[in-house]
């Protein structure tokens, strides 16, 4: 194995962590009481109802989703070119 299949698995590796991180965030705040206390609409009252409409805390959540699924599509990648001896070939 070369050292560039290992930073690249690991780079890999990190953007998935990132992922899975913010779209697990992205998927739950807006359904927190976190997301009703914020500093956007301390200072700008007029984005509260816009911010607590259902259809913006939905469209937060899909992002948050779509975020993990991404995620998931990295890992699978990586296990299955883990998993893969003929990739390890192709750098000889």
């Amino acid at each position: 194995m070369m050292p560039e299949d290992n930073v690249s698995a690991f780079s890999r590796l990190l953007l998935a962590l990132y992922l899975l991180e913010a779209g697990l965030l992205l998927a739950v705040a807006p359904w927190s009481s976190f997301w009703n206390r914020n500093y956007f609409i301390m200072a700008w009252p007029w984005l509260a109802p816009l911010m607590g409409s259902p259809f913006a805390r939905g469209a937060v959540t899909g992002v948050g989703l779509v975020s993990v699924l991404a995620a998931i599509a990295e890992i699978a990648g990586l296990v299955r070119r883990a998993s893969d001896p003929s990739w390890r070939d192709q750098g000889a």
